[in-house]
């Protein structure tokens, strides 16, 4: 039997197991983290500072020269600004390449307003980047930060010079259109309680070859799960998360877009890669047949490649 099936299976009894628990010792509210413990935390760096941003104290992180071209980086769902390393040091070398933990995320935690749809989410990247002074950007997006990043660009065309688009969301999966869909109660426990073995599991269906997955990831990606509040903010963004029809607002977008995708995405089929770069009017599409969802982290060496040759445009 396969190992992806294999991990699979052990990652589906898991899930059973856990959920059971979690039925019985459901987590409480915690309070978010303080200034203190965020600068504490072995993920905080010197590049790192706290940005508010109507009441949301952001973790942001500004990297290469102050003077260069401005690339923006936006993390998928449950995962941090961690996940551009690879992209974030080599590009830094002739960009500006600022990151950040999206609201519920990371080192910036829950939102105190609880404002976690995408519509909310589109305008605390719109408030940040005017928080920071910036008046045009590149904007890259994985997943979640994908569909913030266009959604954005279709809504301040005067921002976003271009965008480079990373498996992002846009059109309906699991059910989710217009109207959010019930979390799954193993969903919640996964984000609120799940042991890093589970993550690890979890983690490396996001690769077409889990050999490529750095064997910090899953420790990074539950330590931060586990930040106080962090778990119950993403169930929360969850039940509010819509995929409404995306086509006229796609069609609104300006800036150049490039468009990444891995042809083993199990998050976001590849067959919705086409349809974005058709609905977007100006895009460049390339696939990847042997990588998964987080193509930016599987293949740094290749994508980048891409990507620069795209800003070199």
């Amino acid at each position: 039997m396969p190992r992806s099936v294999l991990a699979l299976l052990a990652l589906a009894a898991l899930v059973v197991i856990g959920a059971l628990v979690w039925m019985l010792t459901r987590p409480g509210a915690e309070a978010p983290l303080d200034t203190e413990a965020r600068i504490d935390s072995p993920y905080w760096s010197d590049a790192d500072r706290l940005v508010d941003v109507d009441g949301v104290m952001a973790r942001v992180r500004s990297e290469g020269p102050a003077d260069a071209p401005v690339i923006v980086m936006v993390h998928g769902f449950s995962y941090s600004l961690e996940s551009w390393d690879a992209w974030a040091a080599d590009l830094s070398a002739d960009y500006r390449v600022i990151r950040m933990d999206l609201p519920g995320h990371g080192l910036t935690g829950p939102d105190p307003q609880q404002r976690y749809s995408v519509p909310q989410t589109v305008e605390f990247l719109g408030n940040l980047l005017d928080e920071l002074g910036l008046d045009h950007v590149t904007l890259a997006g994985n997943s979640l930060g994908g569909l913030v990043s266009w959604r954005l660009a279709a809504e301040r065309p005067d921002l976003v010079d271009r965008l480079v688009l990373v498996a992002p969301g846009a059109y309906s999966i699991n059910g989710v259109t217009e109207e959010p869909v019930a979390v799954p109660m193993g969903v919640s426990f996964y984000l609120t309680s799940a042991p890093e073995a589970m993550v690890a599991a979890a983690s490396a269906g996001l690769f077409g070859d889990v050999s490529r997955m750095d064997p910090a990831l899953p420790g990074r990606v539950h330590a931060l799960m586990q930040t106080p509040g962090v778990g119950q903010a993403l169930v929360e963004r969850l039940e509010v998360f819509t995929l409404p029809d995306p086509s006229a607002d796609l069609a609104r977008v300006q800036a150049p877009a490039l468009v990444l995708w891995g042809g083993r995405d199990v998050m976001i089929p590849v067959e919705q890669a086409s349809r974005i770069a058709g609905d977007l009017p100006q895009a460049e599409l390339i696939t990847y047949d042997d990588l998964g969802h987080i193509l930016h982290e599987e293949d740094p060496v290749r994508t980048i490649a891409d990507v620069r040759a795209f800003l070199a445009q």
